[in-house]
Protein backbone atom coordinates (compact mmCIF):
# COMPACT_ATOMS: atom_id res chain seq x y z
CA UNK A 1 0.00 0.00 0.00
CA UNK A 2 1.46 3.34 -1.06
CA UNK A 3 2.57 5.58 1.81
CA UNK A 4 0.56 8.77 2.36
CA UNK A 5 2.53 12.04 2.16
CA UNK A 6 3.07 14.06 5.34
CA UNK A 7 4.89 17.18 4.13
CA UNK A 8 3.38 20.71 4.29
CA UNK A 9 2.42 22.77 1.27
CA UNK A 10 5.60 24.15 -0.38
CA UNK A 11 4.47 27.75 0.19
CA UNK A 12 3.98 27.08 3.91
CA UNK A 13 7.32 25.48 4.71
CA UNK A 14 8.82 28.64 6.20
CA UNK A 15 8.25 30.35 9.54
CA UNK A 16 6.42 33.26 7.93
CA UNK A 17 3.38 32.56 5.71
CA UNK A 18 3.04 34.11 2.24
CA UNK A 19 2.37 37.85 2.07
CA UNK A 20 -1.18 38.79 3.01
CA UNK A 21 -1.88 35.52 4.85
CA UNK A 22 -2.67 35.84 8.61
CA UNK A 23 0.08 34.30 10.73
CA UNK A 24 -0.31 32.63 14.15
CA UNK A 25 0.78 34.76 17.07
CA UNK A 26 3.45 33.64 19.52
CA UNK A 27 0.93 32.33 22.09
CA UNK A 28 -0.83 30.22 19.45
CA UNK A 29 2.51 28.82 18.29
CA UNK A 30 3.54 27.97 21.85
CA UNK A 31 0.28 26.14 22.59
CA UNK A 32 0.46 24.27 19.30
CA UNK A 33 4.02 23.08 19.92
CA UNK A 34 3.14 22.04 23.47
CA UNK A 35 0.19 19.98 22.26
CA UNK A 36 2.29 18.48 19.47
CA UNK A 37 4.78 17.11 21.99
CA UNK A 38 2.00 15.77 24.21
CA UNK A 39 0.12 14.23 21.30
CA UNK A 40 3.13 12.45 19.83
CA UNK A 41 4.21 11.10 23.23
CA UNK A 42 0.83 10.02 24.61
CA UNK A 43 -1.24 9.15 21.53
CA UNK A 44 1.35 8.52 18.79
CA UNK A 45 -0.39 11.00 16.50
CA UNK A 46 0.41 10.85 12.78
CA UNK A 47 -0.72 13.47 10.26
CA UNK A 48 -0.97 12.91 6.50
CA UNK A 49 -1.72 15.03 3.42
CA UNK A 50 -0.70 18.30 5.07
CA UNK A 51 0.11 19.63 1.62
CA UNK A 52 -3.65 20.04 1.08
CA UNK A 53 -3.67 23.05 3.44
CA UNK A 54 -4.44 26.04 1.16
CA UNK A 55 -1.56 28.54 1.31
CA UNK A 56 -3.90 31.49 0.73
CA UNK A 57 -7.57 32.36 0.99
CA UNK A 58 -10.34 31.42 3.38
CA UNK A 59 -10.62 27.71 4.10
CA UNK A 60 -13.43 25.78 5.76
CA UNK A 61 -12.32 22.45 7.23
CA UNK A 62 -15.15 19.92 7.63
CA UNK A 63 -14.16 17.20 10.08
CA UNK A 64 -15.70 14.18 11.75
CA UNK A 65 -16.08 14.39 15.53
CA UNK A 66 -14.67 11.58 17.68
CA UNK A 67 -13.57 13.13 20.98
CA UNK A 68 -12.77 16.21 23.06
CA UNK A 69 -9.31 16.09 21.46
CA UNK A 70 -10.58 16.84 17.96
CA UNK A 71 -10.11 20.66 17.77
CA UNK A 72 -6.38 20.65 18.66
CA UNK A 73 -5.82 17.39 16.78
CA UNK A 74 -7.33 18.80 13.60
CA UNK A 75 -4.99 21.79 13.57
CA UNK A 76 -1.82 20.66 15.33
CA UNK A 77 0.19 20.15 12.11
CA UNK A 78 -1.23 23.02 10.03
CA UNK A 79 0.95 26.08 9.48
CA UNK A 80 -1.79 28.71 9.31
CA UNK A 81 -3.84 29.48 12.46
CA UNK A 82 -7.25 27.87 12.86
CA UNK A 83 -10.55 29.24 14.19
CA UNK A 84 -12.95 27.02 16.12
CA UNK A 85 -16.69 26.95 16.75
CA UNK A 86 -17.11 25.57 20.29
CA UNK A 87 -20.29 24.77 22.16
CA UNK A 88 -21.50 27.53 24.42
CA UNK A 89 -21.21 25.48 27.64
CA UNK A 90 -17.41 25.46 27.32
CA UNK A 91 -17.40 29.23 27.90
CA UNK A 92 -19.17 29.12 31.28
CA UNK A 93 -15.95 28.73 33.29
CA UNK A 94 -14.19 32.08 32.94
CA UNK A 95 -10.53 30.84 33.00
CA UNK A 96 -11.17 28.13 30.40
CA UNK A 97 -13.23 30.57 28.32
CA UNK A 98 -10.31 33.00 28.23
CA UNK A 99 -7.95 30.21 27.28
CA UNK A 100 -9.93 28.87 24.32
CA UNK A 101 -10.84 32.40 23.20
CA UNK A 102 -7.11 33.19 23.06
CA UNK A 103 -6.82 30.25 20.64
CA UNK A 104 -9.47 31.66 18.27
CA UNK A 105 -12.53 29.79 19.58
CA UNK A 106 -15.97 31.38 19.72
CA UNK A 107 -19.25 30.02 21.14
CA UNK A 108 -22.14 28.44 19.28
CA UNK A 109 -25.52 27.29 20.61
CA UNK A 110 -26.02 23.76 19.36
CA UNK A 111 -29.73 23.41 20.12
CA UNK A 112 -30.87 26.38 18.04
CA UNK A 113 -30.14 28.36 14.90
CA UNK A 114 -27.38 30.56 16.31
CA UNK A 115 -27.26 33.51 13.92
CA UNK A 116 -24.62 35.31 16.01
CA UNK A 117 -22.20 32.37 15.71
CA UNK A 118 -22.97 32.07 12.00
CA UNK A 119 -22.22 35.75 11.43
CA UNK A 120 -18.95 35.46 13.38
CA UNK A 121 -17.92 32.44 11.32
CA UNK A 122 -18.67 34.32 8.11
CA UNK A 123 -16.68 37.35 9.31
CA UNK A 124 -13.61 35.25 9.99
CA UNK A 125 -13.80 33.43 6.68
CA UNK A 126 -14.23 36.71 4.80
CA UNK A 127 -11.04 37.96 6.44
CA UNK A 128 -9.26 35.11 4.68
CA UNK A 129 -8.87 32.90 7.76
CA UNK A 130 -9.28 29.17 8.35
CA UNK A 131 -12.21 27.68 10.28
CA UNK A 132 -13.00 24.11 11.36
CA UNK A 133 -16.52 22.82 11.90
CA UNK A 134 -17.79 19.45 13.11
CA UNK A 135 -21.09 19.10 11.24
CA UNK A 136 -22.22 15.94 13.02
CA UNK A 137 -23.11 18.27 15.89
CA UNK A 138 -21.87 15.94 18.61
CA UNK A 139 -19.22 13.30 19.23
CA UNK A 140 -19.75 9.90 17.63
CA UNK A 141 -21.19 7.11 19.76
CA UNK A 142 -19.53 4.25 17.85
CA UNK A 143 -16.70 5.69 15.75
CA UNK A 144 -18.75 6.00 12.57
CA UNK A 145 -19.30 9.31 10.76
CA UNK A 146 -22.89 10.43 11.28
CA UNK A 147 -25.14 12.58 9.08
CA UNK A 148 -24.14 16.23 8.67
CA UNK A 149 -26.20 19.20 9.81
CA UNK A 150 -27.08 21.48 6.85
CA UNK A 151 -25.81 24.82 8.22
CA UNK A 152 -22.18 24.16 7.27
CA UNK A 153 -23.07 24.28 3.58
CA UNK A 154 -24.08 27.93 3.93
CA UNK A 155 -20.63 28.82 5.26
CA UNK A 156 -19.00 27.01 2.37
CA UNK A 157 -21.22 28.66 -0.23
CA UNK A 158 -21.07 32.21 1.09
CA UNK A 159 -17.55 32.74 2.38
CA UNK A 160 -15.09 29.88 1.80
CA UNK A 161 -12.62 29.87 -1.04
CA UNK A 162 -11.68 26.29 -0.16
CA UNK A 163 -13.43 23.41 1.58
CA UNK A 164 -11.07 20.83 3.06
CA UNK A 165 -12.45 17.49 4.34
CA UNK A 166 -10.48 16.38 7.40
CA UNK A 167 -10.55 12.93 9.00
CA UNK A 168 -9.69 12.03 12.60
CA UNK A 169 -9.35 8.31 13.33
CA UNK A 170 -8.38 6.66 16.62
CA UNK A 171 -9.47 9.49 18.91
CA UNK A 172 -12.70 7.61 19.61
CA UNK A 173 -10.71 4.71 21.06
CA UNK A 174 -8.44 7.10 22.99
CA UNK A 175 -11.23 9.19 24.49
CA UNK A 176 -14.82 8.09 23.77
CA UNK A 177 -17.69 10.13 25.13
CA UNK A 178 -18.33 7.46 27.77
CA UNK A 179 -14.85 7.74 29.32
CA UNK A 180 -14.03 10.59 31.78
CA UNK A 181 -10.31 10.70 30.88
CA UNK A 182 -8.25 9.78 27.80
CA UNK A 183 -6.01 6.73 27.49
CA UNK A 184 -2.88 6.20 25.35
CA UNK A 185 -3.37 5.00 21.81
CA UNK A 186 -2.72 5.68 18.14
CA UNK A 187 -4.45 8.53 16.32
CA UNK A 188 -4.28 9.52 12.65
CA UNK A 189 -5.31 12.86 11.15
CA UNK A 190 -5.63 12.98 7.37
CA UNK A 191 -6.77 15.71 4.97
CA UNK A 192 -8.54 15.16 1.66
CA UNK A 193 -8.09 17.12 -1.55
CA UNK A 194 -9.77 20.55 -1.18
CA UNK A 195 -12.84 21.58 -3.09
CA UNK A 196 -12.67 25.03 -4.65
CA UNK A 197 -15.48 27.59 -4.79
CA UNK A 198 -16.55 26.41 -8.25
CA UNK A 199 -16.86 22.82 -6.95
CA UNK A 200 -19.07 24.01 -4.08
CA UNK A 201 -21.39 25.89 -6.44
CA UNK A 202 -21.58 22.98 -8.85
CA UNK A 203 -22.46 20.46 -6.14
CA UNK A 204 -25.05 22.58 -4.33
CA UNK A 205 -25.63 22.44 -0.59
CA UNK A 206 -26.89 18.88 -0.29
CA UNK A 207 -24.41 17.59 -2.86
CA UNK A 208 -21.51 19.23 -1.05
CA UNK A 209 -22.34 17.59 2.28
CA UNK A 210 -22.84 14.24 0.58
CA UNK A 211 -19.52 14.50 -1.27
CA UNK A 212 -17.53 15.53 1.83
CA UNK A 213 -19.05 12.75 3.94
CA UNK A 214 -18.39 10.23 1.16
CA UNK A 215 -14.73 11.26 1.01
CA UNK A 216 -14.34 11.05 4.78
CA UNK A 217 -15.90 7.58 4.95
CA UNK A 218 -13.62 6.37 2.14
CA UNK A 219 -10.57 7.88 3.85
CA UNK A 220 -11.60 6.37 7.19
CA UNK A 221 -11.72 2.91 5.62
CA UNK A 222 -8.27 3.37 4.09
CA UNK A 223 -6.76 4.70 7.33
CA UNK A 224 -8.26 1.89 9.41
CA UNK A 225 -6.78 -0.70 7.03
CA UNK A 226 -3.39 0.99 7.36
CA UNK A 227 -3.76 0.85 11.14
CA UNK A 228 -4.56 -2.86 11.00
CA UNK A 229 -8.21 -2.32 11.93
CA UNK A 230 -11.34 -3.54 10.20
CA UNK A 231 -13.24 -0.80 8.29
CA UNK A 232 -16.52 0.25 9.89
CA UNK A 233 -19.81 -0.76 8.28
CA UNK A 234 -22.13 1.88 6.83
CA UNK A 235 -25.63 1.35 5.50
Amino acid sequence: MKRLPSHPHPLLRHWRPPAGVPAPNLWYRLCRVSFQMLAVALWRVEVFNRHYEPPRGSALYISNHQSFLDPPLMSLALRRPMNFMARESLFRARPFARFITSLNAFPVKRASADTAALKEALRRLRRGEQLVVFPEGTRTADGRIGPFLPGVALLARRAAEWVVPALIEGAFEAWPRTRPLPVPGRIVVAYCRPLCREDVRRLGDAGLLEEVRRRLIAMQGEIRRRMGRRPLCYD
